[in-house]
């Protein structure tokens, strides 16, 4: 499809930082289309461009120094075929607003990340992802796409085609993504309780105890300080002494010091998946907004060995860390994605909004972490070599000529995706 008509219209209704704040995008022109078409002669007759949803990255994966692309005034798409156990929605539709739709229709996806805030396009290209040893991230419930190629034209691809694995984690590199379509499940119900002070020989007992579980510390103590369980409603509701622990008799925030009323309900009240599997409401400040944040994927088997290796860092992450979250990822076939063909132990890092201050933490951390192989979250902070960042993606060559075909004159790439995969 070549070029018609002129750009659509700048407007100064697309993020112009990210979520954090902490990156100022570049872009020259912003644009909000409407329709597919007026999408795809944007992209046709632009020289670089991205689109930019929720801004939940941490990093410059999302910038530009041509046009930016806000997909939320295309219009909103949610169709459900129930003999295929699927939904098709847009690519910039937030989880929390699908998730609530899905809900009402019977359905429910088998997971969600912590904050229900981010858009569906953005969460799959970067693999994020929820918790739970049976579980996948995000990204791997994904079963077709549609996209807006470099050259204008409408590509959909699904599992039958031999590229899709490379393009469902794409990290914006491949296109901007118009539909996603996802597997879906019959609705459920969770129960979530928050267990205090665990001792870290049994992580791996705790970590495997519910349908979705995350850890808390702070790095400051040898003990982990609190377990989010989100079990099965109809479960029995953990012993009182479960693991050494004692029960929260209140509601809590991971992060200490913020409203817990911000937080999904907890002490056992049932409730819809969708209001127990995130930890922040939607309407709600997730996390403490003024942060950055950092994460590593390592072999789930690797899980005690990991953390025990930054011991010897506790005193240089302590100062300078909100609370870690420890959770744990089933393995996939995605190329991109940290999980690929390894069930995964995630340690997580919301650091203080100090980007001087935390970037030495955050070598020293990943210098801890090397031996054992730690694949980082795309969009958050990191500084891996590009060499070894590759050599921990057996796909990493094949995605690079996935680049080279779709994207030949790296139309789509940023400052960061030319550090790992230049061209």
């Amino acid at each position: 499809m070549t070029a018609q008509g002129p750009h659509a219209a700048s407007t100064t209704d697309v993020p112009r930082r990210n979520w954090a704040g902490n990156v100022r995008y570049a872009a020259k022109a912003f644009h909000r289309p409407t329709s597919v078409d007026e999408l795809r002669r944007l992209v046709a007759g632009s020289n670089r461009i991205r689109a930019v949803g929720s801004g939940h990255s941490f990093n410059s994966l999302g910038d530009t120094d041509g046009d930016l692309v806000s997909l939320a005034g295309l219009p909103p798409i949610v169709e459900v075929d129930q003999a295929r156990g699927q939904v098709t929605v847009s690519g910039a539709m937030r989880y929390g607003d699908l998730a609530r739709q899905l809900h009402t229709q019977g359905y429910a996806l088998a997971n969600l990340a912590s904050l229900p805030h981010i858009s569906v396009a953005g969460a799959v290209a970067t693999a994020t992802h929820g918790s739970g040893q049976t579980h996948g991230n995000l990204a791997s419930a994904v079963a077709g796409l549609e996209l807006v190629t470099a050259d204008g034209d409408l590509l959909r691809v699904d599992r039958d085609s031999d590229r899709f694995p490379g393009m469902v984690v794409g990290l914006g590199a491949l296109g901007l993504v118009t539909r996603v379509t996802l597997d879906v499940v019959p609705t459920f119900e969770l129960r979530q309780y928050v267990r205090l002070d665990l001792d870290r020989a049994a992580l791996d007992e705790a970590l495997g105890s519910a349908y979705s579980v995350s850890v808390f510390t702070d790095f400051r103590t040898s003990r982990l300080r609190e377990v989010w369980r989100k079990q099965v409603a109809d479960q029995p509701p953990p012993a009182a002494d479960w693991l050494g622990t004692t029960a929260a008799d209140q509601p809590r925030h991971p992060v200490l010091g913020m409203p817990p009323e911000n937080c999904t309900p907890q002490l056992g009240e049932p409730g819809p998946w969708h209001e127990r599997l995130p930890h922040f409401k939607l309407g709600f400040t997730p996390s403490s907004g003024d942060e950055l944040q950092s994460e590593y994927h390592v072999a789930r088997t690797s899980a005690a060995d990991a953390l025990a290796a930054l011991d010897d860092v506790a005193e240089l992450i302590a100062p300078v860390l909100l609370v870690s979250e420890l959770r744990t990822v089933a393995a996939d076939e995605l190329w991109l994605s940290p999980n690929y063909r390894r069930d995964s132990f995630v340690l997580h890092f919301t650091w203080v909004d100090d980007t001087a201050a935390v970037l030495p933490v955050v070598a020293a951390v990943e210098e801890r972490l090397a031996p054992f192989a730690p694949r980082p979250h795309w969009g958050k902070v990191f500084v891996t070599d590009p060499a070894e960042l590759s050599a921990r993606y057996p796909r990493h060559a094949d995605f690079a000529a996935l680049l080279t075909d779709l994207d030949p004159k790296a139309k789509f790439h940023t400052d960061l995706l030319n550090r790992y995969f230049p061209r």
